[in-house]
């Protein structure tokens, strides 16, 4: 990964994806903490922890990353103030220019498109605050998952072991 001075973006928090009166995606805040919460717990339930393991799924990381203050971006997909998707974009904090992208759905609401929603959000705040590129890893055995990062545009680039890594580059035409 290359490395680069730490973006800022001060209206993260006004950004949302445009949605039919549906879910919308807006920067995690601490209004969130409780939500998120119960949001970890259903992704633990589902065993969602399988593909989903950027930290710990708890009430604790839960007030944590709500009420994180950074370089990194978090944000939620809510649904009539609940959240059903989580997402971020990380390496920020440590000064990479390329940061990583990680997203997670509640079981309950997969295969409506709410992913591609989250992945949009996420990919329009990237480009904003200054990224070429994104990348993300997924677990080769979540077919849906890399279904769907392929149709965004993502190339993976062989790996050794479970996991492969895809990079969107925002500097090339579709």
């Amino acid at each position: 990964m290359c490395r680069a001075s730490r973006p800022t973006l001060e209206d993260d928090a006004q950004v949302t994806a445009p949605t039919k009166a549906g879910p919308a995606c807006v920067a995690l805040g601490p209004e969130h903490a409780p939500s998120l919460a119960r949001f970890f717990a259903r992704l633990q339930q589902s065993n969602s922890e399988e593909f989903f393991h950027p930290h710990p799924l708890t009430t604790e990381e839960s007030i944590a990353r709500s009420y994180y203050k950074g370089s990194d971006f978090y944000c939620v997909l809510l649904e009539n103030s609940e959240v059903i998707g989580y997402g971020m974009l990380r390496g920020w904090d440590e000064g990479y220019a390329i940061p990583s992208l990680g997203i997670a759905l509640d079981h309950s609401v997969r295969g409506r498109g709410y992913g591609r929603v989250l992945m949009n959000f996420l990919h329009e705040t990237a480009r904003k605050r200054g990224a070429a590129k994104v990348r993300l890893k997924v677990d080769s055995r979540n077919h849906p998952a890399i279904e769907l990062y392929r149709s965004l545009g993502y190339v993976f680039e062989p790996q050794s072991g479970q996991d492969l890594v895809g990079f969107l580059d925002f500097t090339q035409k579709p």
